[in-house]
């Protein structure tokens, strides 16, 4: 009889074998662990709830828009929500989603709650609350799961056709007899653990350690038809690991058997003598102690197909296969780009999270950095990599790429870390603005990192949110909150209206909507209006820079290339955007000239933005309604509707003017309501502090008009350098096009050399 030990977050596949449990029930939630149903997911996951001190219910489900089946849920603590007195709003939760293979994925959890948790001895059976409140048992029986490792006995011990690895056969007495052949490419094995005796006992021979890589399953049944062993120092999560290339895999043939089908015997390090690869390598509980990172849980259980959680560390949502590659790609980029920047987060000797920015992206927050977009939106989905981008804005109010950033867990050390690093990288300039999601940790981060900058909810998080706990408020509630948050025209009217709406529906006491309130110049668009975010507009999120071409789906091996692919074509848009704003004049629709001067300043994006504001004034009145001194104030209306009215107020000694609405501190560019009152003054040109530089047309050209804004003579020194880099890759393309050119683009160089005083 051989014991042989449970994975943990892999598909056992065990069907025809005799089973006592299919999941091992001590172990805690983590993303990617699987089931083969969403009620295994749920038994599971109350398991964990026993254990812990709270009780589960059943949350929301979320079905396919192509045959309507249930393509996720989520299993919440009894205490999430407000629609009970009793319930405190806990975002504890695990959402479990269905993927190719049939199999159902958790792809989101959160550990924390945000009450006291209390273990007892009773079932915690997890409960659907239905609109019309009564409380219905879930159709599964669910029972207590003892803590102690499931075994399972197979009595054919040659037999693993599942590319299982029984570390309880993998004993030094039995490596020791196996033969010191080499291996190579077609060689047989009846299952992976012969193949992992082998491999292992000719990695002690020949002087190395080994360790288990990747396997790959099949898209059709979720089976495992290949498993790669690899060289201990493969990777670098590690200090001791250098990027090692050498590894063995093995391939499930049609007949059970598996065989060899790739193999590299070459190492990048030196091989120790034969007595010391025995000692580093035989004995199986020494590979499960010494290399935690890999994979190895609870002593003898191994993940290998999901992200590891090393022994009392951060969980890592990134695969080690990730860390080889980009940094290969890294370095490669910095032998052509001078200014690209790379960093990768160390924990306890792991490497963690990853970012880099390329030196374009490092110029364009030069000018562009003032407002910052971090997009998260992987988080939505079952995710191979969590890839996240920092956006920005540029003059032509297209999305520019910041940096980008591989987020290893979504801690606060975590994005602490990726600010920081941002902010190094960006000379440390710290935005005005943040666009980021609402979680605790992202908050204190924004708070450490960036403190003096505005921090904006991400509008998909407030729309799950008001979705998930409006559910059950009923269509008037929710008719009359979107009033008070998106109508309202001042902080008195918004005060008021909300009171009133806690009043009527009875939940002053809901604690959603406290927190929501207290947070309420985060996301309630009247408090955000006054604060520049270069027009993002509130209603709605910025496009994902990268779209459909690279996102939380996208394997390894095609993740560099569709990177620089929609990278290339982001700025190409660009390049076509600079080539027509340099070549085009939009036509003139008035004789005013405060439009011929924007016409001359700023970028055709931004001039249209400006030119409809202009027309829309001729249809407003403006009226004095207060004097004194050289401070005056107007109302400008709309003529025939008395319900659409601002207050422009204006002084005339410093020509400084601002609006109720707010449209210049929000987007940067003046109001109609102002353009109606600099027609009444007869005020020919907009004063030169209401033409940001940044929508002009040379706020890429090496113009500095703010230099004293800058902390350090470094800052403006990268800066300079980085400017310089850019106008001259642009000077070197156009003078490589022909001969001609080429010339005059040489001689040019060296009339300014001259005037540089170069000196060759």
């Amino acid at each position: 009889m051989i014991v042989k030990e449970h994975f943990v977050g892999t598909e056992l596949a065990m069907n025809n074998a005799i089973v006592e449990e299919e999941i091992d029930f001590s172990c805690d939630p983590y993303i990617g662990l699987e089931f083969d149903t969403a009620d295994e997911a749920l038994q599971f996951y109350t398991s964990y709830a026993n254990r812990t001190g709270f009780k589960v219910r059943i949350g929301q489900l979320y079905r396919s828009r192509t045959d309507g089946s249930v393509s996720s849920r989520r299993f919440v603590c009894s205490k999430e929500g407000h629609q009970l007195s009793s319930r405190t709003g806990c975002p504890a939760f695990i959402r479990v989603q269905i993927n190719g293979s049939g199999k159902w994925v958790i792809d989101h959890f959160h550990k924390d709650h945000n009450h006291n948790l209390e273990i007892s001895g009773e079932n915690c059976t997890p409960t659907l609350q239905q609109k019309g409140g009564t409380v219905v048992n879930s159709l599964t029986e669910f029972t207590r799961r003892p803590r102690k490792k499931l075994l399972e006995e197979v009595n054919n011990e040659s037999s693993c056709p599942f590319g299982i690895i029984d570390f309880k056969r993998l004993r030094k007495e039995e490596l020791e007899g196996q033969p010191k052949t080499e291996p190579y490419v077609g060689q047989e094995f009846s299952s992976p653990n012969e193949a992992y005796q082998f491999y292992h006992a000719y990695a002690a021979h020949m002087g190395f350690g080994v360790r288990i890589g990747q396997l790959f399953r099949s898209k059709n049944d979720g089976l495992i038809t290949s498993r790669r062993f690899v060289c201990s120092k493969e990777g670098f999560q590690h200090p001791s690991r250098v990027g090692c290339g050498a590894y063995l895999r093995i391939k499930r043939q049609p007949s059970g058997k598996w065989t060899v089908d790739r193999l590299r015997k070459d190492h990048n390090h030196d091989l120790d003598s034969e007595k010391e690869g025995r000692a580093k390598g035989l004995h199986a509980s020494n590979i499960l102690n010494d290399d935690a990172d890999t994979g190895f849980v609870n002593g003898d259980l191994f993940r290998i197909d999901n992200y590891p959680v090393p022994r009392g560390g951060r969980q890592n949502h990134i695969r080690s296969e990730w860390y080889n590659i980009l940094l290969e790609y890294f370095q490669a980029r910095q032998t052509e780009d001078t200014g690209f920047f790379y960093a990768v987060e160390v924990d306890n000797g792991n490497c963690m999270s990853i970012f880099w920015a390329d030196g374009r992206s490092r110029y364009s927050c030069s000018q562009f950095g003032d407002v910052l977009v971090l997009d998260t939106s992987y988080r939505k989905t079952v995710y191979l990599v969590p890839f996240a981008t920092f956006v920005g804005v540029n003059h032509h109010k297209q999305p520019v790429l910041l940096g980008c950033a591989l987020v290893a867990d979504e801690s606060e050390e975590s994005f602490t870390w990726l600010f920081q690093t941002w902010l190094r990288a960006m000379s440390g300039r710290q935005p005005l603005t943040v666009i980021a999601d609402q979680d605790i940790a992202v908050q204190k981060a924004i708070a450490k990192v960036f403190p003096v900058t505005y921090h904006r909810f991400s509008l998909w998080q407030i729309k799950a949110k008001e979705q998930e706990n409006m559910g059950l408020m009923g269509d008037g509630f929710t008719k009359d909150y979107e009033k008070c948050v998106y109508q309202s025209q001042t902080v008195d009217e918004f005060d008021a209206t909300w009171n009133v709406l806690l009043n009527k529906y009875g939940l002053k006491d809901n604690a959603w909507l406290k927190e929501m309130y207290e947070k309420r110049a985060s996301w309630v668009p009247l408090y955000l209006k006054g604060t520049f975010f270069a027009g993002i507009p509130m209603n709605e999120s910025l496009d994902s820079f990268f779209g459909a071409l690279l996102n939380a789906q996208t394997p390894l091996m095609e993740f560099i290339p569709r990177y620089e692919r929609g990278l290339e074509r982001r700025r190409e848009e660009e390049r076509k955007e600079d080539f027509n704003t340099s070549n085009f004049q939009p036509i003139l629709q008035t004789k005013e000239p405060v439009e011929e001067q924007c016409r001359r300043l700023y970028t055709l994006a931004v001039f249209k933005v400006f030119q409809k504001e202009l027309l829309q004034c001729f249809s407003y009145l403006g009226f004095k309604i207060f004097e004194e001194g050289g401070l005056s104030r107007y109302m400008v209306r709309r003529c025939g509707n008395d319900m659409e009215k601002h207050v422009v107020t204006f002084n005339a000694s410093n020509l400084s003017i601002s609006c109720s609405c707010q449209m210049f501190e929000y987007d940067g560019v003046l109001c109609r309501h102002v353009l109606r009152v600099f027609q009444i003054l007869q005020l020919r040109e907009v004063p030169s502090r209401y033409i940001l530089h940044r929508w002009t047309r040379i706020a890429e050209d090496g113009v500095f008009p703010d230099i004293d804004s800058w902390s350090s003579s470094q800052e403006l020194k990268n800066l300079m350098l980085w400017s310089l880099r850019e106008t001259a890759s642009k000077y070197i393309d156009a003078g490589a096009t022909s001969i001609e050119k080429y010339k005059l683009a040489y001689e040019i160089l060296r009339e300014g050399g001259r005037k540089l005083c170069w000196h060759r």
